[in-house]
């Protein structure tokens, strides 16, 4: 079955209630908290801010500059020490990727049961991490360390790009297309893997998708016919369009055939495998999507699993599409896939509602 770690010491999933990118707070909740925060004093630099729930924030240095800033970080989704650290590092930095940027350094953020966890496997943990920002190209060159009750790791992630090349979520147009740069289904994974249900075959095309870094969102900011950008993580595909549509204002129209999914990953849901957050995904969201095809427990599960380090949603002009595609597999993801478009809100509904539609 799927590759164990060798250290001695309790498993890392064992420690933690949840894992990866499913321990975000349930996006209705986190909706409702932020909503009670009070208005922001306008800073003429600040690009980007948390009005439209976009992936980083983004500061005006100067005319040919800005600077990207995000910070994510979670409980094991694995238990392998390097690979839990590999995974929640290339996380951390695809949200810089997302906005158009390239990352310039990273500060490590740990909490470790310092008592609980040998310290050999902690030191891996962080040398995971080291590992994907050394493929990035960037140090980490600092970052805070407490002693918690479970096992977190992750990073802040700080990049640059030129102002006019920011990719924001808000920037969707009616007529767009919609790539996906990753298939889905690393939450369906990761709980076959606490059931000791997930082969050896899937934890590697599991790792393989997590630690694949997004690199190719910088290479797209270039391009003029790509209009916004995000990457799908812990609120799932639907999830996350949900967001883009809300802050461009627009609809969404997914094709429920063209999704990429990862090997096995249906007949897991068929045999009942799920995140429990893929559940709480759908009952924030679920009453915002309608389908003009049965949305069938294989379909709903697919669409709300979260992603942990998945891949970038990218809305572009059709004419932009081969191009787009065409970079995608430059950086590795050959199974980026057109999964819908963008079209104009539905007559009567309110200008700043969400929309979603499976076809």
């Amino acid at each position: 079955m799927m590759q164990k770690s060798t250290h001695q010491g309790p498993a890392l999933t064992s420690l933690s209630h949840g894992g990866g990118c499913g321990c975000k707070i349930e996006p209705g909740i986190l909706s409702e908290l932020l909503s009670t925060l009070p208005a922001a004093q306008p800073f003429k630099q600040l690009m980007v801010g948390i009005e439209t729930a976009d992936d980083a924030a983004v500061y005006r240095l100067n005319d040919a500059q800005a600077l990207i800033a995000t910070t994510d970080f979670f409980m094991p989704i694995v238990d392998d020490p390097f690979d839990f650290g590999r995974i929640a590092a290339t996380n951390a930095l695809s949200d810089v990727y997302a906005m158009g940027g390239t990352p310039i350094m990273a500060l490590a953020i740990v909490g470790m049961p310092i008592n609980v966890l040998p310290h050999d496997v902690i030191r891996d943990i962080l040398h995971g991490g080291q590992s994907v920002c050394e493929v990035a190209g960037i140090p980490i060159a600092g970052g805070h360390s407490i002693d918690s009750v479970e096992p977190i790791y992750g990073l802040v992630a700080l990049g640059l790009a030129h102002p006019d090349r920011i990719r924001r979520n808000s920037d969707a147009r009616v007529g767009d297309v919609l790539i996906l740069g990753k298939p889905l289904g690393v939450g369906i994974y990761s709980a076959a893997l606490k059931k000791g249900m997930l082969s050896d075959e899937g934890y590697a095309a599991m790792i393989n998708s997590a630690t694949l870094l997004n690199r190719a969102g910088s290479a797209l900011a270039e391009l003029d016919h790509v209009h916004a950008m995000t990457d799908v993580t812990g609120f799932g595909l639907a999830g996350h369009a949900l967001e883009l549509a809300k802050a461009a204002g627009v609809s969404i129209e997914l094709n429920a055939h063209s999704l990429p999914i990862l090997p096995g990953v249906s007949e897991l849901i068929k045999q009942g495998i799920a995140t429990g957050a893929s559940g709480r995904n759908w009952q924030a969201y679920g009453h915002q999507v309608s389908g003009l095809v049965q949305i069938d427990e294989v379909l709903k599960t697919l669409i709300t699993d979260p992603q942990t380090s998945g891949g970038l949603l990218v809305s572009c002009s059709p004419s932009a599409v081969d191009h787009v595609l065409s970079i995608f597999a430059q950086y590795g993801c050959e199974q980026a896939s057109v999964v819908g478009h963008v079209s104009s809100l539905p007559q009567g509904n309110d200008a700043q509602a969400e929309f979603l539609c499976l076809r």
